[in-house]
């Protein structure tokens, strides 16, 4: 068996249910939590989405072809980014309208048991820290926190005039231009990722937990500026006025304005602060 996000799923060989099909959590919620399942169709052919109880805790759950889901499958299919994207957006859909109705800890894509026993029994066996962090995501949202560069445009080369410098003074000139040019991306890069800092900080203080995400390729976002900063903020839900606000007035600030444009997304799922697996330590950005 192979470790998902604290819990288990089915690594290559392993033996196939009888009836062929396999036990898919989508997410884990308090036992009291009443989701609203319906119209959920979870992943494509496979059976109702239905709850199971793990004492004081609900597994959000799906039977699914086990072949479907082997190992080798997924890889086939999920290598294909259109597959990938369908399989995750319903694997999503699941987890969003149940954490309509309270707090969730969501488990990663294709997390399979071989049977709703071994699953109640693998979340039972984490009862402790599941309802730990459960509460811990109650009545707060992930944010997405991203910072762009803005650069200034360099300015035009002078046209060569009637009394240009002889052959190799001009090509002195045209390498002190592009090392000049250089010096000043870098010097441009060095303010925007400060800036960035000031931002994170600023914002991370009014959360109850932040972190630093790997910057996304502009390919995937449909952009053409690499990030200087991508995190991800948990915020009570009654401080989202003041977090708006607070991104405004630095949105305004000149010396933010100059240098860096915010991009401020959510409210999410809290993804990012629900993983059991997680050793990586979460504090304010100006935490020493």
């Amino acid at each position: 068996m192979t470790e998902t996000a604290g819990l288990t799923r089915p690594a290559a060989g392993a033996q196939t249910p009888p009836d062929g099909t396999a036990v898919c959590i989508f997410a884990v919620c308090h036992a009291q939590t009443a989701p609203d399942l319906d119209g959920l169709t979870g992943h494509p052919g496979g059976g109702p989405v239905r709850t199971l109880a793990a004492g004081p805790l609900t597994l959000i759950a799906q039977s699914v072809s086990a072949a479907d889901f082997a190992p080798e499958a997924c890889a086939e299919r999920f290598s294909d980014p259109a597959a990938l994207e369908s399989c995750a957006r319903a694997h999503h859909a699941v987890i969003a309208a149940v954490a309509r109705g309270g707090p969730v800890v969501p488990l990663p894509l294709a997390t399979l048991y071989l049977g709703p026993e071994r699953a109640t029994a693998a979340v039972a066996g984490r009862a402790d820290r599941l309802l730990a962090l459960l509460e811990r995501l109650c009545h707060r949202a992930e944010w997405g926190l991203k910072v762009y560069p803005v650069r200034s445009t360099p300015p035009a080369a002078d046209p060569p005039g009637p009394d240009s410098a002889p052959a190799a003074d001009t090509g002195r000139a045209y390498l002190d231009r592009l090392r000049n040019r250089q010096q000043e991306r870098e010097r441009q890069h060095e303010t925007a990722w400060r800036t960035a800092e000031h931002v994170y900080a600023a914002l991370a203080r009014q959360a109850a937990a932040a972190r630093r995400l790997r910057p996304q390729d502009p390919a995937l976002t449909g952009g053409s500026r690499r990030q200087v900063l991508n995190a991800a903020l948990l915020l009570d839900h009654d401080r989202e006025r003041e977090f708006r606000d607070t991104v405004a007035a630095l949105a305004r600030d000149p010396a933010v304005a100059a240098h860096a444009r915010i991009e401020v997304t959510g409210p999410w799922v809290p993804y990012s602060f629900a993983r059991l697996d997680d050793e990586e330590q979460e504090r304010p950005a100006d935490a020493p």
